[in-house]
């Protein structure tokens, strides 16, 4: 993992920051092209591929929108008042035609990427998940691209665009989050230190539970109770909730070991999917 990408991204938008989110945005035109029906079912969503496309269109054109400095209310970052501001934009927009959502969803990237490039300073946007410094809203960006993007490349039958280097430029994005979305009956009473490493990378990065409260860090926790050992795309499908771990723990892509190893399967399940 990028050492700049694992400890966080600050200040100007890093130039293979911007480049990740323009390819992924090409790779799901890719994907979307040739589309003809978008009325099938995306895998695991309530959402036809139409829909799936069109959330991805209005999501790049709100985070644009952030990046210029509007100010775009959506729900209060809780998942149910997230998922009432998604119907309410997909109720409004009845877009659901690949071609032009396509085009769409690559023109507002390149409108997000090219005005947090030409603006390093200024008030942090307000995002749906809080106020974000400009470059950690790229890596949101980022992973709300990938995630629904491999939403779409399951659903279509067609290669997915999540690898390494891109999940590398997700986890300030992630870091970021992690409090916020910790599932408080899950961490009730829980006392314990992990170290999370991405297999293949020099980075790692630490969440201390005390008695609940969650405290993430971009270094490894101090004398950790478990360190988690993990294959890149398998960490971010399943911190989006698009796979299960244990499919991933039997394919050897997850390890845990430690004082406490037992505790590594219980990570996932200590937050809900943003």
């Amino acid at each position: 993992m990028d050492q700049a990408a694992g400890q966080g991204v600050r200040g100007a938008l890093p130039v293979e920051l911007g480049q990740a989110i323009r390819q992924t945005a090409a790779d799901i035109t890719a994907v979307l092209g040739g589309v003809s029906d978008t009325g099938g079912a995306v895998p695991g969503s309530q959402w036809t591929v139409g829909e799936a496309a069109a959330h991805l269109a209005l999501a790049n054109e709100l985070m644009a929108d952030l990046a210029q400095g509007r100010q775009r209310p959506y729900g209060d970052g809780t998942p149910q008042s997230l998922a009432a501001a998604n119907a309410e934009s997909l109720a409004m927009f009845g877009e659901r035609r690949a071609a032009p959502l396509a085009a769409m969803i690559a023109e507002q990237a390149k409108r997000c990427t090219d005005a947090l490039s030409a603006k390093a300073d200024g008030p942090a946007p307000v995002t749906p998940l809080g106020p974000m410094d400009r470059s950690v809203l790229a890596s949101y960006l980022l992973t709300h691209m990938l995630g629904h993007g491999y939403d779409l490349a399951r659903a279509l039958r067609r290669p997915h665009m999540v690898d390494a280097e891109r999940v590398a430029w997700c986890v300030p994005f992630l870091l970021s989050v992690m409090p916020a979305v910790a599932d408080r009956s899950a961490t009730a009473g829980l006392t314990a230190r992990y170290t999370i490493r991405l297999r293949g990378g020099d980075g790692a990065f630490g969440v201390t539970f005390d008695d609940g409260a969650v405290q993430v860090t971009p270094q490894p926790s101090d004398r950790p109770d478990c360190t988690i050992l993990i294959d890149p795309v398998a960490f971010l499908l399943i911190a989006l909730g698009r796979r299960s771990p244990w499919p991933a723990m039997a394919r050897g892509q997850v390890l845990a070991y430690g004082r406490k190893p037992w505790l590594g399967p219980r990570f996932p399940a200590l937050f809900v999917a943003p």
